[in-house]
Formats: structure tokens, sequence, C-alpha cells
């Protein structure tokens, strides 16, 4: 695997991951819309390992020459998060849902040897049991977790001997990235309780699986240099612990200081995730390295050094509001 498309390369997980891959030897090519800034990669040393294919992954043609002389796909392109896809539901089916089929079938045409897919662990919905596993039924609750399990039905046709199809169901990802979001759970919090001084929690009960993002990035490469006959067809999923999101809370007062205060409120969303990420332990022997705490200290870090400035408001933190003026269609 020495050349690697990565779609969505220049989102949250792409700005770490593709510089990651360069480190490691890779030539990278990414395939994004670039709409949250084309300045995520202007810390990569060798650029002459980086292409940047800027366009719509809805657009077949460029899909498809996008795919020539590549060795792996990443696939990461997609409209994250449920309010965000909420916005324009048909935008958020046709590049989650109706762009993968041609996407894979580029792939596995062009003659790339393997196909890793992001999905989520929200495709579980909603389980009473303690720890959710990869064999456990799918209830996903909205159209985007809807899209990733039928994505995932998707990609399981095209398993092969000569092409090696793996899916990751991922908890929330959570820390520092020079394509930052600030609105996922770990994240949110942190940004208020180092610029506010308030957390304020909606219900608190609710399990939050998370995961580093380096620990994301960890897992990506992990999935390119295993061998083929240990991940060919497999499901994983990919977490830390499963914390509520008051004891979440908690961990970030204890990062940032005792002068953040923690207002709890009712909510309405008393969704509430836990999954296991025993099987890949086991299978592979990756486990999550990296804390919740270590997150928040990231971000800290990022705070104090001036790289997230006006964070409270800037819409490229924001994927709802950065959609919003971007008028994707």
């Amino acid at each position: 695997m020495q050349k690697v498309l990565v779609t969505g390369g220049a989102g949250y997980v792409g700005a770490r991951l593709v510089p990651r891959l360069i480190e490691n030897g890779y030539y990278v090519r990414v395939l994004d819309l670039m709409i949250y800034g084309e300045d995520v990669f202007d810390g990569v040393k060798d650029k002459n390992k980086l292409e940047i294919v800027k366009g719509d992954i809805r657009n077949k043609e460029l899909v498809t020459k996008s795919c020539v002389g590549i060795d792996a796909v990443i696939h990461l392109a997609c409209i994250s998060n449920d309010p965000s896809f909420e916005l324009n539901p048909s935008l958020g089916r046709e590049i989650n849902l109706d762009a993968f089929r041609p996407l894979v079938e580029a792939a596995k045409s062009a003659g790339a040897k393997r196909f890793i897919y992001a999905s989520s662990s929200s495709v579980y919905g909603i389980k009473e049991k303690a720890n959710v596993v990869e064999t456990d039924s799918l209830e996903p609750l909205t159209d985007y977790s809807r899209f990733k399990a039928d994505c995932e039905t998707i990609l399981a046709e095209y398993q092969s001997s000569d092409f090696t199809t793996v899916t990751i169901r991922p908890a929330t990802v959570c820390g520092y990235s020079p394509r930052q979001r600030l609105d996922v759970i770990v994240n949110i919090l942190t940004n208020h309780a180092y610029n506010k001084k308030v957390i304020k929690v909606l219900g608190g009960g609710q399990l939050r699986p998370n995961l580093h993002i380096e620990d994301m990035v960890d897992l990506y490469l992990l999935m390119l240099r295993e061998a083929k006959e240990k991940i060919a067809g497999k499901i994983y999923n990919a977490g830390y612990h499963n914390h509520s999101v008051t004891d979440i809370a908690k961990m970030v007062k204890n990062v940032i200081g005792d002068d953040v205060k923690i207002e709890t409120a009712a909510t309405d969303d008393n969704r509430s995730y836990h999954i296991s990420s025993e099987k890949i332990a086991k299978e592979l022997g990756f486990k999550a390295k990296r804390s919740i705490e270590d997150a928040v200290k990231d971000l800290r870090t990022a705070f104090e050094q001036g790289k997230l400035p006006n964070s409270m408001e800037d819409k490229r933190y924001f994927n709802i509001k950065t959609m919003l003026e971007s008028n994707l269609k």
C-alpha cells in the first residue's frame, strides 16, 4: 500500500490523518470540496507526496480519475452528524449514500487493493445492553446513521480475494485538529470551559463513547498495514471508554480548572450509546492509548497557543454553520 486516496481528507480527521500517512511514507491524494479552508495542510513537510483534488464526490468522472493509480481508499467524505444532515436531507443522501457505490466500483475497477470505510457507532441506535458488539442488530434512528448502515451492506458486496474491504464503526472523535470541529461533545465542553468558564450539561446520564483523534489515525494506519487475511470483510467498533456526559464534563473541569462551573438542565435527547471495542483488541491488538483528558489537554494547548481564534463564533469550527454559508447543493 503505497498510494492512498483519502476522500474528505481535508476534514476533521483527515487533517490529522494525511500528514501522518505522509510521515509514514505514503503518497496521498485527497479528494475534498475544501469548504472548511485550504490551509489545513500548511504543516505538511513533504508536499511532494501530497496531491489535492478539489472537487465533489458526486462527480463520477472526477472520482474515476481520482482512483487511478491508487492502492487503497480511506473513505471519510460525508455530511457529518445529524444536525448538518437534516439541513438538506436530499444533499445528505446524494453524498452519504448515492455517491458510495460509484466510488467503490471506481476504486475496484482502477485496481485498488483495499477499501477502508468510516461508518459510525450510531448505526446501532439505542441499546439497553451494557456493551454493544458488532454482531448486534443495527437500529439506526436517523437518515445519517441509516445511510451509514446501508453503505456497510453495499461495501460487503465488493469484498473479494483481490479487493479487501473493512468497515470501522468509530465512537465520537475528540481532540485537536488543524481543521477543528467544536460541535462534538468533548470539544464543545472544552471550548465552553476554557472560554466561558461554564459547562452546560443537558441531561447528563447519557453515555457517550469517544475516541481520541490520534487513536483514530493510528487505526487507519493499522488498517493499511494489516494482512488482508486478518481484516477482509470485517467490521470493527473503535472507541475508548463509555463515559456519561456528566463524567465527561467533570473530566473537562479537572483539566481546565476549578473555576469552571458545571450547570445541568433537563433534555428531551436521552440517546445513550455504549459500544464494546473488545473484538478489535482481540483480533488486531488495537487498544486506544489516549484518554478524554488527553484530548482536552491538547485542545487547551491549542487555545493557549492561539490556534483556535474566535472559537465561539467562527463558522469554520461548526459544520452546520459552514454548510449554511457555503450554500452547498
